[in-house]
């Protein structure tokens, strides 16, 4: 096994983990629900994931395409580390070939087409420190992918007391899961409908892992949040929005944050509208009389949806203006107003 060698500040090819090999030199990836067969010389549907004589090896291992510092609402996670800044790193390549993609340019890259940055996982640690970052995070493409790269630095990152976010699409397995979880803090997971033909249609994907991965994290103990975009004639009927709803309140519980997103045209969906406010707020006041907790909206800056509310006295807990956020009659995790305990992370030491 060959990994980042810091003295030359390149990365070698990095064996893979959740892997088993097959007859004839191919070998069987199990890290996402593709649950890729790989043939000698060719890759996973995520383009990364390369077999090698018989060797599975992550070709992204060290490697990332960008990084930047941060709010955390921006992933959004808007219970976890509230206020705080996030070290936030992207790589290249999907196991999703999403037709609304926003990250195009890096999801659909590969290794020959753009150009990339070698960055240790110590080096990462470093600069999450050195940022003033209460957390890292894997983000902007699909961090599954990069599972050896992001176990490895997590692991450092929580030596160090910093936080640790998966922004993911949730395809991941459940084994890979239950490996990547003792570093893991915060799974913020896209639901991106909630049906299985728009998951094949437009993601190349199915919608049942992802829900599975949700209710496994929660089972780990993972904070969760959920995102769905909601995209006009696509996904934004109210009987969907609300199956939807009923779903996470009985398998992710009513404290769950779910982020319901104004959806705007991009790389092959350019032919839809965005997504009309009025429809984001129907979504929010149904999962309100639903039952939930707290629901918000997204892509609609300066709205009083994106405010966290506590749900038993209606008082002004966290307030939210773009990504900037105020505290405000959050005591701790308690309502200053009426003493209702409110599941919000504040530290991660």
């Amino acid at each position: 096994m060959a990994a980042f060698d810091s003295k030359k500040n390149v990365t070698a090819m990095h064996e893979a983990l959740q892997y088993a090999k097959q007859d004839n030199s191919a070998v069987k990836c199990s890290l996402c629900n593709h649950r890729c067969t790989i043939k000698e010389g060719g890759h996973g549907i995520c383009g990364v994931r390369i077999n090698k004589h018989g060797t599975l090896y992550a070709a992204t291992y060290g490697k990332t395409s960008g990084e930047a510092v941060d709010p955390i609402e921006k992933k959004p996670l808007f219970h976890f580390l509230p206020g705080t800044l996030s070290y936030s790193l992207g790589g290249i390549g999907c196991n999703f070939h999403c037709q609304h993609c926003q990250n195009w340019h890096i999801s659909r890259a590969t290794l020959n087409s753009v150009s990339l940055h070698s960055l240790s996982p110590e080096e990462g640690v470093k600069r999450a420190i050195a940022s003033a970052s209460a957390s890292i995070s894997w983000t902007y493409n699909e961090p599954t992918i990069w599972h050896e790269y992001a176990l490895d630095m997590g692991r450092l990152a929580r030596a160090n007391g910093l936080g640790t976010i998966y922004v993911t699409n949730g395809y991941i397995t459940e084994e890979a899961l239950r490996e990547l979880a003792p570093m893991l803090a915060a799974y913020r997971v896209d639901i991106k409908a909630f049906t299985d033909d728009f998951y094949r249609t437009v993601c190349g994907a199915h919608l049942q892992p992802v829900l599975d991965s949700a209710v496994i994290a929660k089972e780990l103990g993972l904070h969760v949040e959920t995102v769905t975009l909601v995209i006009p004639g696509l996904n934004d009927s109210m009987e969907e929005m609300e199956s939807l709803i009923r779903w996470a309140i009985e398998n992710l519980g009513v404290d769950t944050p779910m982020h319901f997103s104004r959806f705007h045209p991009d790389y092959k969906m350019l032919d839809r509208h965005a997504t009309s406010v009025t429809t984001l707020e129907k979504i929010y006041k149904k999962a309100r009389e639903l039952g939930l907790r707290f629901p918000y909206l997204g892509n609609v800056f300066d709205h009083p949806y994106e405010n966290t509310y506590c749900p038993k006295c209606n008082a002004l807990l966290i307030e939210r203006q773009g990504f900037s956020t105020r505290l405000r009659d959050l005591d701790r995790q308690k309502c200053k107003q009426c003493g209702e305990i409110i599941e919000v992370i504040r530290n991660v030491s």
